[in-house]
């Protein structure tokens, strides 16, 4: 793996990671020299403070980071960029923080350079001792995968690409993969995925992308990605504001992809199927309209009471189609609505969940790995404002307020009562660069489910 070395040589530098109780202890059997320096710079173990200290040649000797209070993941994210090029080790790690160190360097290391003519290059590190480096390596292919995705212009990234994406994923892990195209959705009963699709140009053909993993006797999970590669709104546009970062639309879907790999790639006891809808909502003249009443695979009708509300009617058909199957566990991920960022901010998903056991482990597993999640509930009196006088259901609601748990509560009518379902609304974009985060596409969550299906499905 790139950025990583198998072992020291008499060339790598050591990396002190201390928290603040450990620092006071270490500087005690240091160097004058190293102690001088440490406090000619005011070094105090704070958290994600970097020295790098020289030795008497005048060459960095060693660095120390500090922790602050208790070891962080992203700590060990500022490090990459911060240090010159050459081959680090990391020493007096806190136990059990060998993997999320490696990880948290690992995450450091991405750049989208598809467009730039050089690469950003950054010094290695030896990997820890007790690191799961297969960890490691699939949550950070994972992440960059959708990070790629993601940060990938509409213009290079249509359907048909979002599709070929699933295809590679499905060749690299021997699974099937089937992709329905254009007309053939309304032959094959995806009404509602094909009338979002269809105002598109015969090259980006709305579709559906039909992944299968793992043996059959397994339990069944099933992953579904909203995939909206571009959202001008529809009729009911968006302002050029609005509009600007609509090529992550399709965050759900690069989300689902990630995380089917890291389930792939660990041999995860599940019978795996994952479920894109690949769509442009486009303006033209075959357009889907406002007030429209739309089939859909379920045979609920919906009126259509904004096109701009797009997300949902293609997770409608998916959502019952994956339903259809009585999985064990279904999962989907969209960047669904404003409503949730309003009520959490850009980095933490909104989830909905009709399990409680399998909320509060999803929960959990974001504190434990740095990938926090915040449950919202499926209010169901608010149902009532999805109400519509000519149609089974409206696509939007009659009010204003409480937009991402309505949003919720219309997927909720496309599952069925006795299936363990979970929903995960999403920004899928650091609007700002954090350590181990850059600015552009993120997975919000991906880790933390990984980690929940982990502890309940086992290999």
């Amino acid at each position: 793996m790139e950025h990583f070395a198998k072992r020291a040589t008499r060339r790598t530098i050591p990396i002190h990671a201390l928290t603040l109780p450990a620092y006071k202890k270490w500087l005690g059997s240091q160097s004058k020299l190293t102690k001088g320096w440490l406090k000619s710079i005011q070094f105090t173990a704070s958290e994600g403070r970097i020295a790098q200290v020289p030795g008497s040649d005048g060459a960095v000797a060693k660095v120390v980071l500090g922790l602050g209070e208790e070891a962080d993941m992203w700590c060990f994210s500022r490090l990459p960029a911060a240090l010159p090029k050459g081959t680090y080790r990391l020493e007096d790690l806190p136990q059990d923080h060998a993997t999320s160190a490696a990880l948290g360097w690992a995450l450091a290391t991405y750049t989208f350079d598809r467009y730039k003519a050089s690469t950003k290059k950054f010094p290695s590190l030896v990997w820890p001792d007790d690191c799961d480096c297969a960890a490691v390596e699939r949550a950070t292919e994972a992440t960059f995968l959708a990070r790629d995705l993601v940060n990938t212009p509409a213009g290079d990234l249509g359907p048909a690409q979002l599709a070929e994406a699933a295809k590679d994923l499905a060749t690299r892990f021997k699974a099937t993969c089937t992709i329905t195209v254009g007309k053939s959705l309304l032959s094959k009963n995806y009404p509602a995925i094909h009338a979002v699709g269809r105002g598109a140009p015969a090259d980006r053909a709305p579709r559906l992308v039909d992944l299968h993993w793992g043996p059959t006797k397994a339990p069944k999970l099933t992953l579904v990605g909203k995939g909206v590669v571009f959202d001008t709104g529809g009729l009911d546009m968006k302002s050029p504001a609005g509009m600007k970062l609509m090529k992550k639309d399709m965050g759900g879907s690069a989300m689902v992809l990630g995380l089917a790999s890291m389930i792939m790639a660990a041999g995860i006891n599940v019978r795996l199927r994952v479920l894109i809808p690949c769509v442009e909502n486009s303006v033209s003249g075959e357009a889907f309209h406002p007030l429209d009443v739309l089939q859909t695979r379920k045979g609920i009708t919906v009126e259509v009471g904004n096109t701009d509300a797009e997300g949902r009617l293609i997770l409608c058909d998916a959502l019952a189609e994956a339903d259809s199957e009585n999985p064990d566990l279904l999962l989907d991920f969209a960047t669904l609505t404003g409503a949730a960022r309003v009520a959490l901010g850009t980095e933490i998903p909104a989830l909905f969940c009709n399990d409680d056991d399998f909320a509060e482990r999803l929960l959990d597993a974001g504190l434990a790995n740095n990938d926090p999640l915040w449950r919202m509930p499926l209010h169901a009196p608010y149902r009532r404002h999805l109400n519509s006088r000519i149609a089974d259901i409206n696509n939007i609601a009659n009010i204003a307020q409480g937009g991402a748990i309505t949003a919720a509560l219309f997927l909720q009518e496309f599952v069925s009562s006795t299936t363990s379902w979970a929903h995960i609304d999403t920004m899928a974009w650091n609007l700002s660069s954090r350590a181990g985060r850059p600015a552009g596409g993120e997975v919000f969550g991906m880790r933390a489910t990984f980690a929940a299906l982990e502890e309940r499905y086992g290999y």
